[in-house]
C-alpha cells in the first residue's frame, strides 16, 4: 500500500508509533524513525527490525527543536530522495490538577505535542506541495475532545492538534496534500498495563467494544490515512477509541 512512499513517524521507538513503524515498513514503505533519546526501546525496535535496516533511518531529537526537526527531514530525504507522510505522533503527559500544574509542566506539553507537530508539518510541506501528493496525519487524543481532570495542558494541546489539522487541511488540499487527525482513546500502552488492576477494569468497562485499544488498531488508522485508500478524504478527525467517544 505504500511501496515506494517515505515516511516521518516522530514518538517511533515505541507504543503507537512503533506499531505505525511496523505497519508502514510491512506495506512497503522507507521510515525515518524519530525518537526523542536514546532508550532500551529504540535499541529493541532496531534489533527487531534489522532485516529492514536498508528502509530505517533514525533521527533521535527533540521535535519541538526547529533546527533538529529541519535536519530530521534533510536526513530523510537524502536517504531516501523524499519525504511524502509525517506521521506526528511524539506526545508527553505531565498530568497534574491545575491547581498544581507548573508553568514548565504546561510547556513542556505543548512544546512537543503542538508546537512539535507544527514544526515537523511545516518543515516537509513545501515539497509535498511541489510534488502535488502527501500526507500528514496528526495523532490526538479524545482527551482533547472530551476534557479529562488533570489533563488541562494535555487537553488543550490535543484540542489544539484537531483545529491545526482542519486549517492546514484547507491551506493545502489545492496541492492534492491531504491532512487528518487520528483521536485515541484508552490503548495498552506502557502506562495503562501499569494502573492498578481495579482502574483498568472500570476503563474496560467504560469502553462500548468493552475493552482498551492496541496501538496496532490505531497504526491500522493511521495506514489507511498515508494510503491511496483515503485519496478523498482530509480535514477529518478520526475517532480510534472503541466508542469511547460518540
Amino acid at each position: 500500500m505504500l511501496e515506494g512512499r517515505t515516511a516521518i513517524v516522530t514518538g517511533g521507538s515505541r507504543g503507537i508509533g512503533a506499531a505505525v513503524v511496523r505497519r508502514f515498513l510491512a506495506n512497503g514503505a522507507n521510515v525515518m524513525l524519530n525518537c526523542r533519546t536514546e532508550s532500551k526501546a529504540l535499541s529493541d525496535l532496531r534489533d527487531e527490525l534489522s532485516g529492514r535496516a536498508d528502509r530505517i533511518e533514525v533521527a533521535v531529537g527533540d521535535v519541538a527543536d526547529a533546527g533538529f526537526v529541519a535536519g530530521m527531514v534533510r536526513q530523510a530525504q537524502e536517504r531516501f530522495g523524499t519525504v511524502d507522510i509525517l506521521v506526528n505522533n511524539a506526545g508527553v503527559t505531565r498530568d497534574k490538577q491545575i491547581s498544581f500544574l507548573k508553568e514548565e509542566d504546561w510547556d513542556a506539553v505543548l512544546d512537543t505535542n503542538l508546537k512539535g507537530a507544527f514544526l515537523c508539518a511545516k518543515a516537509v510541506i513545501k515539497p509535498m506541495m511541489r510534488a502535488r501528493w502527501g500526507r500528514v496525519i496528526n495523532v490526538s487524543s479524545v482527551s482533547g475532545l472530551t476534557g479529562r481532570p488533570g489533563q488541562s495542558n494535555y487537553a488543550a494541546a490535543k484540542a489544539g492538534i484537531v483545529g491545526f489539522t482542519k486549517a492546514l487541511a484547507r491551506e493545502v488540499a489545492p496541492y492534492n496534500v491531504l491532512v487528518n487527525a487520528v483521536s485515541v482513546g484508552v490503548v495498552e500502552t506502557r502506562m495503562t498495563k501499569s494502573m492498578p488492576r481495579d482502574i483498568y477494569a472500570e476503563i474496560e468497562r467504560s469502553v462500548p467494544l468493552g475493552r482498551v485499544g492496541q496501538p496496532d488498531e490505531v497504526a491500522g488508522a493511521c495506514l489507511f490515512l498515508a494510503s491511496d485508500l483515503s485519496s478523498y478524504v482530509t480535514g477529518s478527525n478520526l475517532n480510534v477509541s472503541g466508542g469511547g467517544y460518540m
